[in-house]
Parts: structure tokens; sequence; C-alpha cells
């Protein structure tokens, strides 16, 4: 079975860019729109992972294939943030976890009690903002799983992600981390055969899953900015008048593009163990160049070569 495991609605709140948080949506994707969109592109279950949201389900839980989920703004004991992907909860776990998510381990022994699977997400990004070796820690001693895959990520991030996971013997999720219609469904995770979600949600817990799909790209974060502008524009026509800052836009995902390459240089080199030399000699952690660990299962070592 298929499933799509980082998809955002309208309910995800307001964006965080600055000057842009009062009035622009970090999606505008409706509900119905994208559980038809993931159905038509393969997708067998579907949830969604608003940000510190559920509200999405008020329209999707007649559905027998969706179940919830939830993506959690948390903060760590050194005062970063990340995003925390919680997979397959129930409303009542939904009320505890915002009520936690200020105290990350609070909320760690919460999800641990009730057996919910839950990933950390683009580990390699600073998207949350920055990142401390403390934070690396909690990641490997208490994260059940690691997103290796997400669709908006450059290649390199989620390579590199994969490869830590692979590492630390963690699960794997994957999801598109489509704040558009676009990106839906062309990143996912499979697990083979299973017949039901509670098959689905297990087989991810015990670590047979598989990350399949597209990752990110300059081109395809410009498309991704400039299509929430329109959807702007679409729910305030006032906001036209912003139009010319779109052609700023280019410039703006090409230097986010370096910095998150900089970022994931600089903290994989510092969290990756260099695997053991191969046969002919050469390192297994190759980081510059090549596919790194495409379809990586779960659970598995593997020396990337």
């Amino acid at each position: 079975m298929r499933c799509d495991l980082h998809v955002h609605t309208l309910h995800s709140g307001m964006c965080t860019i600055p000057g842009l948080s009062r009035i622009c949506r970090e999606s505008y994707n409706r509900p119905l729109e994208v559980y038809a969109t993931l159905k038509r592109r393969g997708m067998d279950l579907v949830t969604v992972t608003d940000h510190d949201s559920i509200d999405a389900a008020e329209t999707l839980r007649k559905y027998p294939d969706f179940f919830l989920s939830e993506e959690v703004t948390c903060r760590t004991p050194d005062g970063t943030e990340l995003h925390v992907g919680v997979y397959g909860i129930e409303e009542r776990d939904h009320i505890e976890l915002q009520r936690r998510r200020d105290d990350l381990l609070s909320l760690i022994f919460y999800l641990q009690e009730r057996r919910l699977l839950f990933s950390v997400n683009h580990v390699y990004s600073q998207l949350t903002g920055k990142r401390t070796e403390t934070d690396f820690a909690l990641f490997e001693q208490y994260f059940p799983a690691v997103e290796t895959r997400n669709g908006q990520m450059p290649y390199r991030l989620n390579s590199a992600a994969a490869l830590l996971a692979s590492q630390w013997q963690k699960a794997v999720v994957a999801g598109s981390d489509a704040h558009t219609m676009g990106p839906l469904g062309l990143t996912y995770t499979e697990a083979p055969g299973v017949r039901s979600k509670s098959e689905f949600l297990a087989a991810l817990r015990r670590g047979r899953a598989l990350a399949h799909g597209d990752s990110g790209s300059f081109i395809k974060l410009t498309r991704t900015i400039l299509e929430i502008g329109l959807g702007l524009v679409w729910e305030k026509p006032l906001a036209a008048l912003l139009a010319p800052l779109f052609l700023a836009v280019p410039l703006v995902t090409l230097g986010n593009c370096l910095a998150e390459d900089i970022f994931a240089r600089r903290w994989a080199k510092r969290t990756i163990r260099a695997l053991a030399p191969a046969a002919d000699g050469r390192c297994g952690l190759e980081l510059e160049t090549g596919p790194v660990a495409p379809d990586l299962p779960v659970g598995a070592l593997h020396e990337v070569h």
C-alpha cells in the first residue's frame, strides 16, 4: 500500500515569512481536492499532516481509507524548533500534542505511551532554524523514524537523511510536503504486502517500508512559492498589488537552496559516521555525487558506493 505521509491543506495556518504572516496561508489546498488528487495519483491510503491542526479531518473522516496525522511544531530543550510528523492519531491525541509541544521530552513520552509512530521531518533542513548537537542526540535516542525523502527538499538533503536513518537503524517515512496541488502523491511511503490502514501503520512501526518518489529542486520550490502567491491573490484580490514582488521569487529560492546545501553539508559531516572502505578502496559515504540509497529499506544498513 502507498501513502503520501507529508501533505498540507489550507488548515496549516499562515506562512511564517515576515510581512506576509498576516495575509498569506501556508497552503491553499482544499482537503477534498487533496483527497481526490492523491487517489488519482495512486495512493491507497490518504492522510493530512497540517501544521498543528487536524481541522481537515472534518471533511475527510468519511472516507474509509483516510487516517488522521499531524505535523507538530515542537521546541527542544536547547530552544531550537523542529517539525515532528505523527501518524495515525486520534482527536484526543491532538489536544495532548499541542499541550506538550513546547516540551519535547514530555511530548515524546506521551507518544511512546500511546505507541504512536513519529518522525523527525527534513532533518538536514534549516527550515525551522538552527540545530544543535543535543538535538541530533535526542533524535537518535528517542525518534523511531526519520523522514528520508521529502518532496520539497533537495536531493542532497534527502540522501543524507537516508544515510542517517540507515546508520541509526530507524524506520523511514516519505512524503511530498505538498503545499500546492502539483507535488501531491509524487513522493510517498510504500509498505508492501499490507491490506489495511492498521497493517500499514504497523508495518511502518516495524520498519517494513520504502521511500519512493521525487525530491525537491530550485525549479520546484520556485513554482511552489509562485503558486502560493497566486492562491493569495485568488483569496484576496487586493494582494495583486504585491505582484511585482513575484519577480524576486527566483532569487529568493536560489538563495534558499544554496543556504540549505551549506546547512546540510555542515550537519551531515558532523552526524554521519564515515562508512567502512569498500573492497575497491572507495569510501562508502558519498554525498557529493551519484544516487545515494534510493528506495532505502527501513532498518537496513547499506554501504553506498
